[in-house]
């Protein structure tokens, strides 16, 4: 008579930063929840996932592990037959649960719970009662965590003026100002930081404080520090600013120079938000997002009482406030959202030859330019060859554009086109990764006939059964790591495929000629249009990422 087969599981974690908890600790106890569940009902935990740094506000598909974990589902192969969760409410937020749960009922895997006690029974209103309870007091403990360290920050602005983290504002430098006032934060060798003055830039915030009170403008004083070659703010520390250019002084860095009240020697915090918005408003299922926004002045945290060293006086400060006010520059409180009030159908698409930047929408005179304005941000005496400003009416190369793509869309150019489209692709070649994860499942295929074929020659069942847990567990991981790179490898798309979407377009020169200009933008952007403006020669080059064609150089009207 043969043992009974153990039951195989899947098991998965969740921890974040917002707990507060070492990530491996936090495992092993989970871990320990769940095995304490399934032994007494022969289970065997056979895989893991256990997300580290998801918050848990994220969906299931957003969350590394779990969304490998949903992929494994799928796959009739998958090496385990039900999933235990260490902790309920780190796994599901909100309405999580009733969204993730009719996943494994479909694919028949069980979902085991320590507080039910064993499976939960999707037929079962309790069950789902007690789940939608943790889901709750997940969503309410994020939010009372929130608060608490909101509070806490504001606090220690208000009252202690300590300095929050964050890189330094030009000027200073951060300096030791011994252990961590938390004490379990010192046992871990935590050190509290401040602010202190930086011999090189703290004497070049004060000129330019100096000069604007002297009556001169951002642009002057931009142009000034770049021909005296003084490196502006991410030259200065390339090590925080690689994606800047860091090639000069640019009027902006100037006015937040201006405008920041830490150089009077107080700390402030609280001067931007994290707002959460929905990544999809057609999928509200895919959650939020979190979106940097300014608070108006009167919500900054500033210090009562003078925390750092200050590089400039209060009375200064104000008097540059005031002529910035003045001139309609100035911090003034709110930092409204500025929305276009006219359409511009190349939104986003235009770049300046002359220095790689998009061009910005302008109207003038009722009609659409995008213009491109690089010496206006950033200082002349950066010696780099732009003209003064670049102007592209839109009309001027509307009509081309158009007459250009649906040419190659034509009927009797179509197979051309189609062939031109697929010819361009890449080749299909398998990543390192992914071709490792196959050779290891091929490797597992072999084995487990081995140890199907020892049980009918009569090998010992309990010591056969380790070896095929242990080998289909070992599968699952390599399934899982071949999922994850087929969602990154690029693919190419057959003739098929190619003439599906082409259709799907439909006869492109009419929608062109007759669409809104809003939806004529989305046509744009479902091509993966690239307009590239060379101002010497007053030529557009036109780029489709869809079929990868170049298109001719078209003359346009527009000056330089």
């Amino acid at each position: 008579m043969t043992a009974p087969q153990p039951k195989l599981f899947a098991f998965y974690g969740r921890v974040s930063t917002e707990d507060n908890q070492d990530p491996e600790s936090s495992r092993s106890w989970q871990l320990t929840r769940a095995t304490t569940l399934i032994q007494p009902h022969g289970g065997r935990i056979v895989t893991e996932y256990f997300d580290v740094g998801q918050s848990r506000s994220l969906p299931w598909q957003r969350r590394t592990q779990a969304n490998q974990l949903l992929a494994a589902l799928r796959n009739p192969r998958r090496g385990f037959s039900a999933v235990v969760v260490g902790e309920p409410h780190r796994a599901f937020y909100g309405n999580q649960f009733g969204l993730t749960v009719p996943l494994f009922a479909h694919y028949g895997v069980e979902l085991w719970v320590p507080e039910i006690g064993g499976p939960i029974d999707p037929e079962n209103e309790a069950h789902e009662l007690v789940m939608s309870v943790f889901g709750g007091m997940s969503k309410g403990e994020r939010n009372r965590i929130k608060l608490r360290v909101r509070t806490a920050m504001t606090a220690q602005t208000l009252l202690e003026g300590r300095y929050l983290g964050g890189r330094p504002p030009y000027g200073y430098t951060l300096r030791d100002l011994g252990p961590h006032p938390n004490p379990a934060k010192a046992a871990d060798g935590k050190r509290l930081r401040g602010l202190t003055p930086d011999q090189e830039t703290a004497p070049i915030v004060r000129q330019i404080f100096a000069e604007f009170l002297a009556g001169i403008g951002l642009f002057a004083i931009a142009e000034g520090l770049t021909a005296n070659h003084v490196p502006c703010p991410s030259a200065h520390d390339r090590a925080r600013n690689p994606h800047r250019s860091g090639i000069a002084w640019s009027k902006s860095a100037v006015r937040v120079i201006l405008t920041n009240p830490r150089y009077t020697g107080r700390q402030v915090w609280n001067k931007q938000r994290t707002d959460e918005v929905l990544l999809d408003v057609d999928d509200v299922a895919m959650g939020h997002t979190g979106v940097m926004r300014w608070n108006t002045r009167d919500k900054w945290v500033v210090s009562k009482e003078i925390t750092h060293e200050p590089l400039i006086d209060d009375a200064t400060f104000e008097q540059v406030q005031a002529i910035l006010q003045r001139r309609g520059r100035g911090t003034g409180g709110q930092h409204v959202r500025q929305r276009t009030r006219n359409p511009y159908v190349f939104r986003g698409m235009i770049y300046c030859a002359a220095c790689d930047r998009r061009m910005q929408g302008q109207y003038n005179h009722g009609d659409a330019y995008y213009r491109c304005r690089f010496p206006q941000e950033y200082a002349l005496a950066n010696q780099v060859p732009h003209p003064r400003n670049v102007y592209l009416r839109e009309d001027a190369l509307t009509d081309p554009l158009d007459t250009w793509l649906a040419s190659a869309f034509t009927p009797h150019r179509i197979e051309q086109a189609i062939t031109a489209l697929a010819d361009a692709q890449p080749l299909n070649l398998s990543p390192a990764p992914a071709t490792a994860a196959q050779t290891i499942i091929n490797e597992c295929d072999a084995k487990l006939e081995r140890y199907r074929a020892a049980l009918d020659a009569g090998a010992d069942p309990a010591v056969v059964t380790g070896w095929i847990a242990q080998t289909q567990t070992e599968r699952a991981r390599a399934e899982a790591d071949l999922d994850a790179n087929a969602g990154n490898r690029p693919r190419r798309m057959s003739r098929a495929e190619i003439r599906d979407l082409v259709t799907a377009l439909g006869d492109i020169a009419a929608a062109l000629r007759d669409a809104d200009p809003a939806d004529k933008a989305e046509v744009y952007r479902q091509l993966g249009l690239r307009l590239t403006y060379h101002p010497q020669t007053q030529t557009v080059h036109a780029e489709a990422d869809l079929s990868a064609h170049r298109g001719p150089m078209g003359c346009v009207r527009g000056g330089t």
